[in-house]
């Protein structure tokens, strides 16, 4: 990640990250720590052990809680914090038809309880991650401004989330600004092991067949996570704290066919890719209207799709090759993410 998310002017005080353990939440952490920030780190799941090195010499500190947003008492953990990142959230398109019961607890109950904490222990600045898929089966470019019309729970889940902490910040009893931002299709160290450029990788490397639901045609808007991160940061720290939904990808989108044909030139291996019947829920096409993310953050997403599959390439590669932890670059520092 480049300098320039270093001494963002974020609220004074420290910060809490909810979803710290996972794919996202610790590419944050580190980023957050690199430039200073005093981290308070709150996940179901325990930390990767490198998250709390001082290798690299961070300069700001590290307080994990264990623990569930639905249980813990978060206005305790909120004390003398500035600024939230809500990234927790129970993720997937299909298992979210048989448990909507689970997902309706850990993305909207459990967003609701975090917004009300909020409120009580003054933040002052709350970014939410949203989802793509809260628009369904848009055609074309999706902007903010249409109309959201998601076509499964999962979606339907986000949605409210980033509602809900919306209406919280507009209540007018509490000096809160919620920025929710619409991430599209993230990839990159990391990414959890289910989703299709994670299998497709693993796959190839291990000459394993993968299975692509759907003919391969299906596009999406593939936003590296060094990108994703940053622009959270950006969020936080925008002089304007007023709230706002933004799209966040690169603005344009790629078949999976050709990433599969990209993954096979980047790696010298043949795919052995299998077709089988498109899931309910998935959508045909993903691609970010980015001008809003342009114009209120100065965004824009800085790697491209070949470069950034190569980043996940060689993270999966040492992965597979028995390392504990893998060490992968954001921002002239490292973060560690947990093996595959």
């Amino acid at each position: 990640m480049s300098s320039d998310t270093h001494g963002t002017d974020l609220a004074d005080g420290d910060v809490l990250v909810t979803g710290a353990a996972g794919f996202i939440g610790s590419h944050l952490v580190t980023e957050l720590r690199n430039s200073g920030r005093n981290v308070v780190a709150v996940d179901r799941r325990p930390l990767p052990d490198d998250l709390e090195s001082t290798s690299p010499p961070f300069t700001g500190s590290l307080r994990e809680i264990r623990g569930d947003l639905n249980s813990l008492n978060l206005v305790d953990c909120l004390k003398n914090i500035s600024t939230v990142f809500h990234l927790a959230a129970l993720p997937g398109v299909r298992p979210s038809w048989t448990q909507f019961p689970e997902y309706l607890r850990c993305n909207v109950l459990a967003t609701q309880r975090l917004m009300e904490a909020c409120v009580q222990a003054g933040v002052e600045r709350v970014v939410v991650a949203s989802s793509s898929s809260v628009y369904g089966g848009a055609d074309g470019v999706m902007s903010e401004d249409d109309l959201p019309r998601p076509l499964s729970p999962y979606g339907v889940t986000k949605l409210a989330a980033e509602r809900l902490a919306l209406a919280f910040a507009a209540r007018g009893d509490a000096e809160l600004s919620v920025g929710a931002l619409r991430f599209f299709t993230v990839y990159g160290p990391g990414q959890r092991p289910d989703m299709f450029i994670s299998r497709l990788i693993r796959a190839t490397l291990r000459g394993e067949p993968v299975e692509i639901y759907g003919d391969g045609t299906q596009l999406r808007d593939f936003t590296h996570v060094s990108d994703v991160v940053r622009a959270l940061m950006l969020t936080a720290s925008v002089r304007d704290r007023g709230s706002a939904v933004l799209n966040i990808g690169t603005g344009s989108a790629v078949s999976v066919n050709e990433v599969v044909s990209m993954t096979a030139e980047l790696t010298g291996l043949r795919p052995c890719t299998a077709y089988g019947s498109a899931r309910i829920g998935d959508v045909r096409s993903t691609t970010a209207d980015v001008r809003q993310a342009q114009s209120v953050l100065g965004f824009t997403a800085r790697t491209g799709l070949r470069e950034g599959l190569a980043t996940q390439i060689e993270w999966t590669r040492r992965s597979l090759s028995g390392a504990e932890q893998d060490t992968v670059p954001v921002g002239g520092s490292s973060v560690s993410v947990p093996r595959l």
